[in-house]
């Protein structure tokens, strides 16, 4: 294959691109209800995700990643490795320039539904449609309705119970006190089961469902003895002090619960979304190297921490657009609403790792926003937002494909 240094330089580059569109789109999601909900503020929140998404893309990301995400096309079918390298190019170049696009305007899309979409395009011009797996896609379509719904629902229960059990009572700060520890042991069992199923997975230990619901457990246990000490040490809001006293130091508990599961869904988040920046460049440094195609390839460490590196500039310097939007412009968010919505979010996560449900996180925890909205009536809701980033869902992966399709002829033409 000709030109190897320079198809090498240009996998680099795009697939920095492409991490750094992650970070401006999709960990920006993930971080919206915290900092919507003013639990954190933006530089916080910038930290944090940095931190964590960084670990766990670094520590997790995975020493092998499929050459094809989610299996979407037969890869068996393409016999020229310069096709396959081509194709990769293309469609980390071309997800990237969408995620860019969506994240100008505020739009919440699916990196893996970008990504995928790209791939086929390439996929259908290069080989054919027989190329495709059109079942799966099928799957990924369904997502469009699965996850926002399964997260709405559970969002819109759990909000509806925090204000049944602890708003609407006569001393809120009591039933606060009396509650919340459940809250945090059920956000520490999630969270657990998050991290187990989604987060170490890559790491090369294997856990199975029983000992990762056992985990799960004694760490929330643990965590709920914790949280129950600091809501003692919370000083009590005299009687005689407003109503809304009492609401804001139960939004202070409630801000301690968001900070945690932030920072453990960023975790997770960046150990398993890591991989649609580089899969592909795994893919074409292996082809490159040893000139065959093979269905999964090899990280080496310096793809990894381009990818873990790519992710945190791109939250830092471009996703207040889309942490607004979802934070901000969709409902208005108080640090309980939020924490339902985080939780909702990573309760679908878990049943989706354990049913095979296809789901996008990033719908997930749209849907989640909107079932926190919806609790208190559809006009606490911007329909208009809302139809916009519908909108964006449905146009991902036909633009993706799109994309694709011209940047794999540019390339050819310039590099073939």
């Amino acid at each position: 294959m000709e030109y190897e240094g320079i198809l090498l330089i240009l996998a680099l580059c795009f697939g920095l691109y492409m991490a750094w569109g992650i970070g401006a789109n999709d960990v920006a999601n993930a971080m919206a209800t915290s900092v919507g909900s003013k639990a954190l503020t933006v530089k916080h929140a910038i930290i944090i995700a940095g931190i964590f998404e960084f670990l766990g893309a670094f520590l997790a990301g995975g020493e092998v990643t499929s050459t094809i995400r989610k299996g979407i096309i037969d890869s068996g079918m393409i016999d020229d490795a310069s096709v396959m390298v081509f194709g990769m190019l293309a469609s980390l170049l071309a997800a990237a320039v969408w995620l860019t696009v969506a994240s100008r305007f505020g739009w919440p899309v699916s990196t893996t539904h970008s990504i995928v979409g790209a791939i086929v395009g390439f996929a259908i011009v290069s080989v054919g449609v027989d190329a495709v797996y059109w079942g799966k896609l099928g799957t990924i379509a369904a997502s469009w309705v699965v996850s926002p719904l399964l997260s709405g629902i559970i969002a819109f229960f759990l909000i509806t119970s925090v204000q049944k059990l602890i708003f609407e009572r006569e001393d809120p700060e009591k039933e606060a006190r009396r509650f919340v520890p459940f809250y945090i042991f059920l956000t520490a069992v999630i969270i657990a089961l998050v991290t187990f199923l989604k987060g170490l997975k890559h790491v090369g230990l294997e856990v199975t469902p029983g000992q990762a619901i056992l985990g799960s457990l004694a760490i929330a246990l643990a965590v709920t003895f914790i949280g129950i000490g600091f809501i003692r040490r919370l000083p009590a809001v005299p009687k005689q002090e407003l109503e809304d006293s009492a609401f804001a130091n139960v939004e202070k508990v409630f801000v301690v619960l968001m900070v945690v599961t932030a920072c453990a869904m960023a975790f997770a988040h960046g150990s398993n979304d890591v991989a649609n920046a580089i899969g592909p460049v795994a893919a074409i440094v292996s082809i490159v190297n040893t000139g065959e195609i093979g269905q999964k390839s090899p990280v080496p460490v310096y793809v990894l921490l381009l990818g873990a590196v790519g992710i945190v500039v791109g939250l830092a310097t471009f996703g207040r657009r889309v942490m607004a939007m979802v934070g901000n412009r969709i409902t208005e968010l108080t640090p309980s609403r939020g924490f339902a919505a985080t939780l909702a979010a990573a309760t679908t996560v878990v049943v989706a790792s354990a049913t095979g449900l296809p789901i996008s996180t990033t719908h997930t925890l749209v849907g989640a926003v909107l079932g926190v909205g919806i609790a208190r009536g559809i006009g606490a809701l911007n329909l208009g937002v809302v139809r916009s980033i519908f909108t964006s869902w449905v146009i991902t992966l036909p633009v993706g494909a799109a994309l694709a399709v011209v940047f794999y002829f540019l390339l050819q033409a310039t590099l073939g």
